[in-house]
């Protein structure tokens, strides 16, 4: 099975571990030191590396681009339940991070959008798992809603 870091620069490594930390997620040390830290989301299957913004640009020659004035990508993570996604977003915001947008709630899925210190964009997620297994149109029909897109 095929493992998926997603990588995001930082101004301040323990900051960000703290914020990571906060949401739930662990440090794995064998992959962690002074330059990035990585941070486990589901064991064996996805993580973040968190690298300072230095060590970030050894790995590009493009300039890296700030996060707090311009998205280029929003990370998303979906999680087993509605409260699991209020309770992540709420120590989130208590460690530092901002909700820009307010929730959005589909009915067969809800999301929320968080904002790291860094500016870097986290939706949490949760979706019906018989619509993720139907598709959210299938799902709609069955239900006697309207098309959701």
């Amino acid at each position: 099975m095929a493992m998926i870091f997603v990588n995001l620069p930082v101004t301040d490594l323990d900051r960000a571990k703290a914020f990571y930390t906060a949401l739930g997620f662990t440090i794995n040390p064998l992959f962690t030191d002074d330059n990035a830290a990585c941070v486990v989301v589901e064991e064996d299957h996805s993580a973040f590396m968190i690298l300072t913004r230095e060590f970030f640009q050894t790995f590009t020659d493009l300039p890296i681009g700030d996060p707090t004035s311009a998205a280029s990508v929003a990370t998303a993570v979906m999680l087993d339940s509605r409260d699991h996604v209020d309770s992540t977003v709420t120590a989130g915001l208590g460690a530092g991070g901002t909700e820009a947008r307010p929730a959005t709630d589909y009915g067969f899925m809800y999301q929320r959008q968080l904002t790291d210190p860094d500016g870097n964009i986290l939706e949490f997620g949760w979706m019906d798992p018989k619509a993720a297994e139907q598709g959210p149109e299938a799902y709609a029909q069955q239900q006697g809603a309207p098309d959701p897109s």
